[in-house]
């Protein structure tokens, strides 16, 4: 497809909503397509923004130069810092148009979009990686374990149990993030900071997992520095050389304060509004 193809503004609801637009798809490659038809025909809305391919490149390019600075202004090698391009609610066009501008580790916040989605894309692309980075459900445990490559909210017992049986019974080597509710928010997923040293512990000694490192998702009404150094001090304490933490509007200043994964979206992608 040429680079100058369009990402389109999208809320469809049913299959039959979306058959004005297949004119315009007859460019996608046929990984592209089943997973855009999955999406149409799902009950979740596929919202893009309207965003040129040349544009995502763009933003791609951008974004690891400032990745590169952040990462020499704090004496890190910038090939360090993984970015995970966050595509949800994004379709397959514009995962595509990531993909021909080099990128090749993204992120997904559910695991029934990320199925419709990534399927085709996957066995089309074997080289790219999937994260989960939104919340996930015990009884998707199989499923995420399945599909996902890396997993970024470990967040209680249930759940370590469940992905210990589902990485026992798949033999899937899929790296593991606990969560950390850094503000301590109520409605806000993660485990508690003064609980993430034992949680991660026995995660390994009682589950059997392998815990790659931590994440979290500071409040949005306040500075997230503090919140990213005090997630360097748990990992450090934990014994864990991974940080999955900032996103569009602070991974520089994450990448500064030791991020090893940032999780960017809208910088890349646009709006999804």
């Amino acid at each position: 497809a040429s680079t100058q193809s369009v990402v389109r503004v999208s809320s469809v609801k049913s299959t039959s909503a979306g058959i004005p637009r297949l004119r315009a798809w007859r460019a996608l490659s046929a990984a592209a397509w089943r997973a855009s038809f999955a999406r149409f025909s799902s009950k979740d809305p596929v919202m893009t923004a309207t965003i040129s391919a040349d544009t995502i490149g763009a933003n791609l390019k951008e974004v690891r130069a400032r990745m590169a600075k952040a990462a020499a202004a704090a004496s890190r090698n910038a090939k360090d810092g993984t970015l995970i391009a966050v595509t949800k609610t994004h379709d397959a066009v514009a995962v595509e148009a990531a993909i021909a501008a080099g990128q090749t580790v993204f992120g997904e916040n559910r695991v029934q979009e990320a199925k419709a989605k990534y399927e085709a894309l996957k066995a089309a692309h074997p080289a790219i990686q999937l994260h989960l980075i939104g919340p996930l459900q015990s009884n998707k445990a199989r499923d995420a374990v399945a599909l996902f490559d890396a997993i970024h909210t470990l967040d209680r017992e249930s759940l370590a149990e469940a992905l210990g049986a589902e990485l026992k019974r798949l033999s899937r080597p899929v790296k593991l993030f606990v969560q950390v509710n850094t503000g301590e928010e109520p409605q806000k997923s993660g485990i508690a900071p003064r609980e993430t040293l034992v949680f991660v512990e026995r995660c390994r000694t009682v589950h059997g997992l392998t815990v790659s490192g931590l994440m979290c998702i500071p409040p949005v009404d306040e500075e997230p520095a503090p919140h990213f150094a005090l997630l360097l001090k748990l990992a450090r304490d934990a014994g864990l050389t991974e940080l999955s933490m900032g996103m569009s509007g602070d991974y520089e200043a994450a990448i500064r304060l030791g991020a090893t994964h940032v999780r960017v979206g809208s910088a890349i992608f646009g709006s999804r509004a």
